[in-house]
């Protein structure tokens, strides 16, 4: 199984060294496994290229795509998705690049996923936690959560993760490259199409790390986007008429069917 890690960088000079040698440590103790990294970064001011291009596995399990200005999370993602599959991985994984995600679950999901679509890094599963939260972004993060899952009517208990691992044809089952939002809501929208089109999602359970360096790319702007976007989808969903039912997804935690 060939699996690539996709990560968006946008002024991640302090983390992302720290990030590549963590996969690094997952690959040393999975040789028989193929793990790439794929860093998309939109022309990043704080020499985040630089530091990529000097890793020792650069030109060979670490490679970067430049782009020529900010234009999103979204579309960052949409780009290293689509160089993935072109390139014939198996497993196209998302990660942040700040350290909130912990390489060391990449494993559990790369072994998750064999057996999945689509595998993700949770908070909101029993054993998932959230690490250096101040109580008032815990309870946005939480709030935003349920917003999404009860507007959208979801089974995914954690619809806002930014960790996870995909098929390469689970990404064209649940139509990520024609998927539309650019800032968080990108997180939402594909688990809303994975469950609308039937696709089978596992959920691990992970601690998310406050980052400790860097700015967060969440603003007011970005959180009204999302909301939107949520009340739009669900709006389709009501206007649209339909004369079938997709099939309903099965969403799991660690190998466990959920109701």
């Amino acid at each position: 199984m060939r699996c690539v890690i996709v990560v968006p960088t946008y002024n991640e000079a302090s983390t992302i060294g720290d990030l590549l040698d963590g996969i690094g440590a997952c690959r040393d103790q999975a040789p028989d496994e193929v793990i790439d990294v794929l860093v998309v970064d939109d022309n990043s001011p704080d020499q985040t290229q630089d530091i990529v291009r000097s890793h020792p596995g650069f030109g060979g399990w670490v490679h970067l795509l430049p782009r020529a200005s900010k234009d999103g999370l979204g579309a960052a993602y949409r780009a290293g998705f689509a160089a993935a599959v072109r390139a014939g991985y198996d497993v196209v994984v998302q990660m942040d690049a700040d350290g909130s995600h912990p390489a060391t679950a990449v494993l559990p999901l790369l072994v998750l996923v064999r057996t999945n679509d689509v595998a993700i890094g949770s908070r909101y599963v029993p054993g998932g936690r959230t690490e250096n939260w101040p109580g008032r972004r815990r309870a946005l993060s939480w709030a935003a959560n349920t917003y999404a899952r009860t507007v959208l009517r979801l089974r995914t208990h954690d619809a806002t993760s930014g960790f996870r691992a995909w098929r390469a044809e689970a990404i064209a089952a649940a139509g990520v490259p024609e998927t539309t939002s650019n800032g968080y809501g990108f997180q939402v929208e594909n688990t809303w199409r994975c469950e609308r089109r039937g696709l089978r999602l596992a959920e691990h359970p992970i601690t998310f790390v406050e980052r400790t360096a860097g700015d967060s790319k969440m603003s007011p702007g970005v959180a009204r986007e999302a909301a939107l976007l949520v009340l739009r989808w669900r709006f389709r969903e009501l206007t649209r008429r339909r004369t079938t039912r997709p099939a309903a997804p099965a969403v799991v935690h660690d190998g466990t069917a959920r109701a």
